[in-house]
């Protein structure tokens, strides 16, 4: 079937109403807006689902549309280090590092670096991994990471799809810096890293959260910055829900928003042996 040409001009003055209704705090306005969009564009490249959640309607994606990450990414990938890093204190690879070194483990033999961007964190362990394999949905960011040459293997894929069709040799370490803000139910990524990961193989994470007045009992919901924040209890269920053993979990100050701290975790758990 032929894909429906995107009405571009439609699309742009329904996006720009809904974003003026929601900065106006016009929410009924501006949710229907957003529906106005997501019937110009179902594969919803501008991420209106996950707006009309962080304003607390309609359902909780269990995960940001694919189309809306690319897009997302391909558009920051030239500027996505100096934004992330300079502007918003984005300094998680570091975080991975420090604590990789205070608790004695590595190195490691292969390594995948989900959702690896421009190559923050595969240049951060770099010295102590023989082999990096980096996904990411971006072209663009994956352009960029291949210019770097420090990955052995790159590959443009979302990243339960391709956690889903791997059968190469498995990881001893699986990372996933600044993937968990974009997916809400956690099942098949932590599935998907225990099928592909050797037995006592570490995974490790980064997550932000909420406090539990904003999350109100929910596992997950979207934030008011349209990114996903999880509460630590579910990252802890679902982790030995799949076969992890928990080795630390660290509070941690993820990255810097309209000049307030993020709040959010650092997770290292193991892989349990058979």
């Amino acid at each position: 079937m032929a894909k429906k040409k995107i009405d571009e001009d439609a699309l742009a003055e329904a996006y720009n109403r809904a974003l003026a209704l929601e900065k106006a705090g016009d929410i009924d306005a501006a949710v229907k807006a957003y529906e106005d969009v997501l019937a110009i564009d179902p594969e919803d490249h501008g991420g209106a689902a996950v707006r009309i959640a962080s304003m607390g309607r309609g359902e909780t994606p269990v995960k940001a549309p694919d189309a809306y990450i690319e897009t997302l990414f391909d558009q920051h990938a030239e500027v996505f280090e100096d934004v992330l890093v300079e502007q918003l204190g984005y300094h998680v690879p570091v975080l991975v590092r420090q604590r990789l070194q205070a608790l004695g483990l590595g190195p490691f033999k292969r390594m995948l670096d989900l959702g690896c961007g421009t190559g923050l964190t595969g240049g951060t362990l770099r010295d102590i991994v023989e082999d990096i394999t980096g996904i990411d949905i971006s072209e663009n960011m994956v352009e960029v990471a291949h210019e770097k040459d420090l990955y052995e293997t790159l590959f443009v894929a979302e990243v339960e799809d391709f956690l889903d069709d791997n059968d190469e040799e498995p990881f001893d370490l699986i990372t996933a810096t600044d993937v968990l803000p974009y997916l809400g139910a956690l099942e098949p990524l932590f599935f998907g890293a225990a099928d592909n990961m050797t037995p006592g193989g570490l995974f490790i994470f980064s997550s932000e959260t909420l406090p539990d007045s904003a999350l109100a009992g929910r596992p997950y919901m979207v934030g008011p910055h349209q990114r996903f924040a999880h509460a630590e209890s579910y990252v802890r269920e679902r982790l030995t829900a799949t076969g992890f053993e928990l080795i630390e979990i660290t509070d941690i100050n993820v990255r810097m928003e309209d000049g307030q701290p993020t709040p959010g975790h650092l997770v290292i758990a193991r892989l349990a042996a058979e």
